[in-house]
């Protein structure tokens, strides 16, 4: 799952980005408010942590933009401490939550995953796909009634397979959703990931619902199909 950090203090993004990518996250960062919109407008983020003063747009212009534009992606705006005009602003911009600096960190993480969960209307909470269930919300998997361990890694790779359940899916728009802007390696590092994911889904159940399209990407379809 991929967030973007729109903040122009770049230790504490730093920071945050630190902690979010060990809890699973993939993390991009933008330090100004046209970087951060152009970012927004390019990758599928799951959530958008948006600060409020921004060097070239602010973080209401951005927040405005994005939902003039169409984008239904959640965003989590950073206000100042007793800004209620800020926080009321926010709100009438687009943004779907708020929260003022500083804060904790616990706190930060658990409104992110509640707007998550509840998504830009149009991401379901729980994926399904034939006896295969994956709640993002909560980073857990099963096939039936056994409970699949999954490293980060492999859980969003296999959720943005599980949103396109049947379509084909490459490897570009794979590593698009899974890794940040960072990732300058090889497009074949997702190869050894999705082979992994099919010893723990697939192997196991004597099921084979991790397609490979030759050429094209991967599909994946219900177990029974």
């Amino acid at each position: 799952m991929r967030l973007l950090i729109i903040d122009d203090e770049e230790r504490f993004s730093a920071t945050l980005a630190h902690g979010l990518r060990a809890d699973g996250y993939a993390v991009d960062l933008a330090h100004d408010g046209r970087h951060g919109l152009d970012l927004a407008r390019t990758h599928p983020y799951a959530a958008i942590v948006l600060d409020i003063m921004l060097p070239g747009l602010n973080g209401y212009a951005v927040c405005a933009e994005l939902r003039r534009a169409g984008s239904t992606v959640p965003i989590l705006m950073l206000t100042a401490k007793n800004g209620e005009y800020d926080e009321a602003e926010a709100l009438d911009t687009g943004a779907d939550d708020y929260i003022s600096k500083p804060f904790s960190y616990v706190v930060l993480v658990a409104r992110l995953r509640a707007l998550i969960r509840r998504g830009g209307a149009v991401r379901r909470s729980v994926l399904t796909v034939g006896d295969l269930r994956l709640d993002p919300a909560t980073r857990r998997c099963r096939r039936g009634d056994t409970e699949i361990r999954l490293t980060a890694k492999q859980f969003a790779i296999l959720e943005c397979l599980a949103r396109r359940a049947e379509q084909v899916v490459t490897k570009t728009e794979i590593l698009d959703e899974a890794w940040d802007e960072r990732y300058e390696g090889d497009v074949n590092v997702v190869e050894v990931h999705v082979r992994a994911l099919r010893r723990k889904l697939d192997v196991p159940f004597g099921r084979a619902s991790i397609q490979t399209v030759r050429g094209a990407g991967y599909r994946l379809m219900p177990a029974d199909a």
